[in-house]
């Protein structure tokens, strides 16, 4: 009789527990997975860095650092391959360690009467992207494709040529700025010996102080030890 009464109260156990807190259980010790967010579509373009950071990246005014640099900002005229102002302020800025070599090499080269003239700095990605689009398929290869950005989005390219200190005219170089032919390689062989002459000072100057040449274009050179900032969209009076 008393292995009996066991049996029942053992059985009205089993029969009261709740089964909510089984369920409850079981889903805590087995969660669901989580959906890894890498597998996002990504973003198509570069997130540009915001305005409220520009002061701290590094960017100066290179007319400021010497004012005997000539600017001719052709984006900021209609004399351009897009054909119509780009920027709205003709002025000229790349990261502090460029900038600062840029000067060394203007310095430098005064001495055989020569100078430096800048065509382009840094470049808000909102004009690359306009480059792009406005580019055929065949010149592709003479901007930048917006999607991965460009030096000089991050201030660390700049374009340029050179100009007689006694007469501020520009050197004859193989072609005109951005001039999207093969006579704008840094190797076109069928130039004058004056503007091979000339092209070779340029390429000699800044590659002395950390300059490296763009192969299909003799006026673009990038510099090697420029801080590798973010992307840059940013218009040139947001820049402190």
């Amino acid at each position: 009789m008393k292995i009996v009464f066991i049996f029942l109260i053992f059985a009205v156990s089993l029969a009261c527990q709740n089964p909510a807190a089984t369920t409850a259980k079981t889903e805590i010790e087995t969660p669901k997975p989580k959906i890894a967010e890498t597998n996002l579509t990504p973003s198509p373009t570069p997130s540009a860095t915001a305005k409220k950071e520009v002061s701290k990246d590094g960017l100066v005014e290179l007319i400021k650092l010497d004012d005997t640099l000539k600017l001719d900002i052709r984006y900021a005229t209609a004399n351009n391959f897009v054909g119509k102002a780009v920027y709205k302020e003709a002025r000229a800025f790349l990261q502090r360690p460029a900038a600062d070599a840029v000067v060394r090499i203007h310095q430098k080269l005064k001495k055989d009467n020569l100078g430096l003239v800048i065509f382009d700095g840094y470049r808000p990605l909102s004009a690359t992207k306009l480059f792009w689009e406005v580019t055929p398929a065949s010149k592709k290869k003479f901007v930048a494709n917006p999607k991965n950005g460009s030096r000089h989005n991050r201030g660390c390219a700049v374009d340029l040529s050179l100009f007689d200190l006694k007469t501020g005219e520009n050197l004859d170089l193989p072609t005109e700025y951005d001039d999207f032919t093969a006579k704008a390689a840094i190797d076109y062989a069928r130039a004058t010996e004056a503007q091979k002459k000339n092209r070779e000072i340029l390429r000699k100057a800044m590659e002395s102080d950390g300059f490296k040449v763009y192969a299909a274009e003799w006026w673009h050179y990038d510099f090697q030890n420029c801080p590798e900032t973010g992307i840059l969209d940013v218009q040139f009076s947001e820049i402190k």
